[in-house]
C-alpha cells in the first residue's frame, strides 16, 4: 500500500556542490569588450537584464544597440510588444545599422508570451530574447520566474516604463531585484549596476547626451 504523501521520503534534487566543484565550474561569460564591457562587465547567457527609464530618453534605442551587439554571441529575438513593426521602430533599426546583423535577429510583431514560449522550445531558437516592454507582456512575477527557470540557457532582456527613478509597477520592481544587470537610462546615457562588474556610463546618442547633461558639465567645470 502506498504511504500517505506526508509520510513519503521526499526526493532531493541535486543542488548541493562542493567548494572544489564551484571553483572549477566554467560559466562561459559573454566576452564583452569596449563600451558594453565598461557598462556591465561580462554577463552570463542566463537570467535577465532590466532596462528602464523615462520616455524619450533613449531606452528603446539602447535596447536596439544592445540587441545588435548580442548578435555577435548568438541569435536574437526582439519582441516589439509596445510599438510593433511601426515606422518609428523601422527608423530606429535603419539608423542603428541593423541590416548588418539581419541574419542573426528576428523581430516579433506584438507576439504574446505564450507564442514566444513555443518559439523558444524549437530547435535553433534565439539565445537572447528582448521584450519591449515588460508592462505590455502581461506577466505576473511568478510567471516571470517560471519563464527564467524554464529557459535557463537563455538571456532575457526586458525594457520597462519608469515611475520616477524606479521601474513602473510591482512586477517590474520585483524583476529589478532579480535581474542580474539593472540598467537605468536617462538623457541618452545608460547607467548599470549588476553582478559582473562594469559601472561606467554608456552614451547612447552623443548629441542628445551633450544637450541633456550640459548643465552637469558646466557645474563640474
Amino acid at each position: 500500500m502506498n504511504k500517505p504523501l506526508n509520510q513519503r521520503k521526499p526526493k532531493i534534487k541535486k543542488r548541493a556542490v562542493s567548494v572544489a566543484e564551484l571553483m572549477k565550474t566554467n560559466h562561459h561569460p559573454l566576452n564583452f569588450t569596449g563600451p558594453f564591457y565598461d557598462l556591465m562587465g561580462k554577463p552570463q547567457k542566463t537570467g535577465s537584464i532590466l532596462i528602464w527609464g523615462p520616455s524619450g530618453n533613449g531606452k528603446s534605442r539602447f535596447a536596439i544597440q544592445l540587441a545588435k551587439y548580442l548578435c555577435k554571441f548568438g541569435r536574437v529575438g526582439y519582441n516589439a510588444l509596445e510599438e510593433g513593426t511601426s515606422l518609428s521602430l523601422q527608423k530606429a533599426f535603419i539608423e542603428e545599422g541593423m541590416q548588418e546583423v539581419k541574419r542573426r535577429i528576428v523581430i516579433y510583431d506584438k507576439e504574446p508570451i505564450s507564442e514566444i514560449i513555443k518559439r523558444l522550445e524549437q530547435h535553433k531558437s534565439p539565445d537572447f530574447i528582448f521584450t519591449d516592454s515588460l508592462q505590455y507582456a502581461g506577466l505576473n512575477y511568478k510567471q516571470y520566474q517560471l519563464l527564467i527557470e524554464r529557459f535557463r540557457n537563455k538571456l532575457f532582456v526586458f525594457t520597462s516604463h519608469a515611475d520616477g527613478k524606479n521601474p513602473a509597477g510591482s512586477v517590474a520592481k520585483s524583476v529589478r531585484y532579480d535581474a542580474h544587470v539593472k540598467i537605468w537610462v536617462e538623457g541618452y546615457k545608460a547607467f548599470a549596476t549588476g553582478r559582473y562588474g562594469g559601472g561606467k556610463d554608456y552614451v547612447i546618442w552623443q548629441h542628445g547626451a551633450n544637450e541633456a547633461w550640459s548643465d552637469d558639465l558646466i557645474i563640474k567645470n
